[in-house]
């Protein structure tokens, strides 16, 4: 079979739908376990923090070259993923044509797993946002506040920079919104993608979709609870 027909046949489509939002998936467990040491400055946890964790970590994230490589996977990563995304759910949309006899709702599948082209255009239009809002300004265009603590090494204040642009309640509001559209993505994504994969068992099937409800849960609500902190500050900086 020739690799153009792999990614232009429907089943080719969902294959690589299901690689990369595995792949996707392992960068998510990162980007949520690296955002939540801004809860390090928590006044009951170290309320002297000041940034220092996340800062550090986020440095280190931007400072090694297998990470930035790894930068250009998750980039690929992503296109790849909406792109097939979005012709899957063409594909899909003139292949239902008139659509059904009987609208069978939610008893044929869940909202969430019809709507997957909508939450996904949302995640992605966040993305643009989310990667102007902090990618840009720390990777590209060097523009955000230094910070050093005592060892010579200077770093972006990362920290600072999530504090400041979590003070509009409209980037709020639009972060809440994301989230709640990762978390119904991820619902039915992760399941799916095994499912993809050739996980058929119904005992599997059943573990991985209460696994995937639990990890889409824990993920959305973390990636959710750090504007609102920063935005009723709970954490920030100087404190």
């Amino acid at each position: 079979m020739k690799w153009s027909y792999f990614f232009t046949s429907a089943i080719g489509k969902k294959i690589v739908m299901g690689l990369t939002g595995l792949f996707l998936v392992s960068f998510l467990i990162i980007h949520v376990g690296l955002n939540a040491c801004i809860f390090a400055d928590l006044s009951f946890l170290n309320p002297n923090d000041d940034g220092e964790m996340f800062n550090r970590a986020a440095h280190f994230m931007g400072s090694t070259i297998v990470t930035r490589l790894l930068e250009l996977v998750l980039f690929a990563g992503f296109i790849l993923h909406i792109i097939q995304g979005w012709q899957l759910e063409v594909q899909n949309r003139r292949r239902r044509g008139q659509g059904y006899a009987v609208d069978l709702g939610n008893r044929g599948s869940k909202w969430y797993s019809r709507s997957m082209g909508l939450l996904g255009t949302i995640i992605f239009l966040f993305l643009i946002v989310h990667i102007s809002a902090f990618w840009w300004p720390s990777r590209v265009s060097h523009d955000l506040a230094p910070v050093s603590y005592g060892n010579g090494v200077e770093m972006h204040n990362l920290y600072l920079r999530m504090y400041e642009v979590f003070q509009n309640p409209y980037i709020v509001l639009l972060y809440l919104v994301a989230c709640a559209s990762l978390l119904f993505h991820l619902m039915h994504g992760f399941h799916s993608a095994f499912r993809t994969m050739g996980v058929h068992n119904r005992k599997y099937l059943t573990m991985l979709k209460s696994l995937g409800y639990g990890f889409a849960i824990v993920v959305s609500v973390l990636f959710a609870l750090m504007p609102v902190a920063m935005y009723l500050q709970w954490v920030k900086p100087g404190v």
